[in-house]
């Protein structure tokens, strides 16, 4: 029976994580930027929202309110 054992994910140190990230960050394909065009809302058309979803977003203090 074999004595090595791998360690769990929570036993590898942030540092050993870092090391890990750095060495896949080459392989990480960064998307060109792509800046958005606004859209006046008078353009926007077919959108429906559930009454219950919309009376949910009005409730949250961030959206409604």
């Amino acid at each position: 029976m074999s004595k090595n054992i791998a360690p769990r994910e929570s036993e590898i140190s942030l540092a050993e994580l870092r090391g890990d990230c750095a060495r896949m960050a080459p392989h990480w394909v960064v998307p060109a930027t792509v800046t958005p065009t606004p859209v006046t809302p008078a353009l926007i058309h077919g959108v429906t929202v559930p009454a219950a979803s919309a009376r949910l977003i009005d409730s949250m203090a961030v959206y409604g309110d």
